[in-house]
């Protein structure tokens, strides 16, 4: 038993108010649950409650054992001096107020159904493999599991969009240089992203802005400040960048980060951090006014036409700077792309509608349904559970789900526990 079951049964008045009575035999009625503090202070405020026939308003405290307003002292802090029930478990012990009249107290075990709590125990003290409801899962009504579905991916939409306004601020709201930043960031997936990041925000975005004309400028720009030119190498396309790098290190005042940074360690080749870097230069070469353009197209195919360019030719033949390797275009994949339109624009066009005061989560709905789901243990788990992502708004909404609520036991507070709860 703990407290937040509590909460949840007196918020939604889940129990028998049939013969409702304090411990010490007076009869009570519920008017107002009250509004649900969650910070320091009494649990719910603004509480309205009859007891016996007297009607008083104020505050409700609760606790597993009523002996707990002890150990936490409440008799010492005056925010307590309003309540007017103290909601319990289990009564073990009366709590008296300043005027040494016991508090009236309401013990919950006694008008709470067998039923709600055996719900409640099998869902949070379950020991199960992947979430604690992977059992019950398919009785879930399919049109609750799908408005919940959209609300996570929403909740997941804000969370993301915390990191955007993050960097926002640190950019005086130039969506632009948000844009450049975001997209490096995803360019290096998980293993690289933070190095990629670094790498965007070692420069002022102006600077990119001033040398994005001239593709051999960008990408010795780009490979300049992530510390690759350092070395001497004989290789020529390498001692051309990095000539052209000790210009403009000197012209913007440019400070590198290091290369060690970067991991090719057990990665793939299409991921090493040399193509994506260089992915990333031709990308920008490619397209002057980007983020007007991924801002302005609402179809996966033209996301899929627009991040269709070439890279430079060296990088045709070549992983690395040192070695030589089969030749291959270097292109994305239809499937990177998709975690770009995922991860970073849908967040960054969410953030800026919201900036402008425009409504547009059906745009965003409508978008992010076009692009397949996301493959990864989380989906596979809730697959084999048959609940299977059909798009990546599903797939981002379950991720959503697994790690806010199924993994934190957050039950009560989940459409889907909620409604196991009241079954």
């Amino acid at each position: 038993m703990n407290e937040e079951f509590l909460y949840y049964v007196w918020k939604y008045k889940i129990f028998t108010d049939i013969n409702l009575q304090t411990s010490d035999a007076k009869e009570v009625s519920i008017l107002k649950a009250g509004i649900h503090n969650k910070n320091s202070g009494p649990d719910f405020l603004n509480a309205q409650v009859k007891i016996d026939h007297q009607l008083w308003a104020g505050n409700v405290e609760m606790h597993v054992k009523s002996s707990d307003w002890y150990l936490h002292k409440h008799e010492e802090d005056t925010n307590y001096d309003a309540v007017i029930l103290h909601v319990v478990w289990e009564h073990d012990v009366d709590v008296f107020m300043k005027n040494n009249k016991a508090l009236a107290t309401l013990e919950l075990k006694n008008f709470v159904s067998k039923e709600l709590l055996e719900n409640y125990n099998s869902l949070v003290y379950h020991q199960q493999k992947f979430i604690p409801c992977e059992n019950q899962l398919t009785t879930i009504d399919e049109f609750l599991l799908n408005n919940w579905l959209e609300r996570l991916y929403f909740e997941r939409l804000e969370h993301k969009s915390t990191f955007i306004k993050e960097l926002l601020l640190d950019t005086n709201a130039d969506f632009e240089a948000v844009l450049f930043q975001l997209l490096a960031k995803n360019f290096g997936l998980k293993v690289n992203g933070e190095p990629f990041l670094q790498l965007a925000t070692s420069m002022d975005f102006s600077v990119v802005r001033k040398e994005r004309f001239d593709l051999e400028q960008l990408t010795a720009l780009f490979f300049g400040q992530a510390g690759f030119l350092e070395e001497d190498l004989e290789e020529h396309y390498h001692q051309q960048l990095k000539e052209k790098y000790r210009y403009l290190k000197h012209k913007h005042k440019l400070n590198s980060i290091s290369k060690n940074a970067f991991q090719f360690f057990r990665m793939r080749p299409q991921n090493f951090p040399t193509i994506r870097i260089a992915q990333l230069a031709s990308l920008l070469f490619a397209h002057q006014n980007l983020f007007s353009k991924l801002m302005n197209i609402n179809k996966k195919e033209d996301f899929y036409d627009l991040f269709s360019f070439e890279v430079d030719a060296f990088w045709k033949t070549h992983f690395t700077f040192e070695s030589d390797s089969k030749k291959s275009p270097k292109k994305l994949t239809k499937s990177f792309v998709d975690l770009i339109i995922i991860n970073t624009i849908i967040p960054l066009k969410f953030v800026y509608l919201q900036s402008r005061g425009v409504v547009g989560e059906n745009g965003i709905i409508q978008l992010i349904k076009q692009v397949s789901s996301e493959k990864n243990s989380i989906i596979s788990n809730f697959a084999a559970l048959e609940i299977k992502a059909k798009n990546a708004m599903e797939s981002q909404a379950l991720i959503q789900l697994k790690n806010n609520y199924c993994t934190k036991k957050r039950c009560l507070q989940c459409a889907i526990g909620n409604s196991l709860l009241r079954k």
